[in-house]
């Protein structure tokens, strides 16, 4: 598929533009090497509006309609890279499909995604984009990400593409004992990266870094 020009794209959209973006990521310390590969491979710029595309491999959040951004290639890789530490996951929760950019990403490295979206027609578009890349082992809900998936619930790992002011009690009820959750929380420039891992006894948490997302918003459209 990637000798499709369509998705190894050229110039600012070529394997030359992505090896800079990779070694960015290396000196900003990810380490991941499996991580890094799927940064390099997935055709970012089929993601973003076409006006963008030459931007696609900056190292920067980017605008995708209806208020939203496509995140930073950097949060997308500490986000994984974190969420991976400690072995492959098999169930994963995503709140928070937006464009499908971390979707596609993450899809290869664990077993089967369950990726929820609040705004359905970005939903649809992260939909169209993950057949075209033919990435099958993840299932779509239109609806409120704060509160999970629960019938598919107990999950490994839980990534949240969006921050809210504390972690939802939903949420850390749907992760399995053992699991870990990859959550920015706190208002907008005071949101800190946390880890969230639950144990039989509790939760522990450990602070990642600081972030800035959108906001985490109940209810859909």
């Amino acid at each position: 598929m990637m000798n499709d020009p369509r998705y190894s794209g050229i110039g600012m959209t070529s394997a030359r533009t992505r090896e800079r973006l990779v070694q960015r990521l290396r000196e900003q310390g990810i380490t991941n090497l499996t991580v890094l590969d799927r940064v390099r491979n997935v055709p970012r710029h089929i993601f973003v509006d076409e006006a963008l595309a030459s931007r696609a491999y900056e190292d920067t959040a980017l605008p995708i309609g209806f208020g939203q951004t496509i995140s930073q290639p950097y949060i997308v890789a500490r986000m994984t890279e974190a969420l991976l530490e400690g072995g492959r996951l098999g169930k994963v929760l995503e709140i928070g499909t937006g464009c499908g950019y971390q979707t596609a990403v993450l899809a290869p490295l664990v077993g089967r995604i369950f990726t929820v979206e609040r705004i359905e027609g970005l939903q649809q578009r992260a939909k169209a984009r993950l057949r075209e890349l033919q990435i099958r082992n993840v299932r779509f809900r239109h609806g409120d990400g704060s509160q999970g998936w629960k019938s598919q619930a107990p999950f490994d790992g839980i990534l949240v593409a969006a921050a809210p002011l504390s972690v939802p009690e939903a949420l850390i009820e749907q992760l399995a004992i053992g699991g870990r959750m990859i959550v920015p929380v706190g208002p907008e420039g005071q949101q800190q990266l946390v880890r969230i891992t639950r144990r039989e006894q509790g939760v522990e948490r450990r602070v990642l870094g600081l972030v800035a997302f959108v906001p985490l918003v109940s209810g859909q459209t």
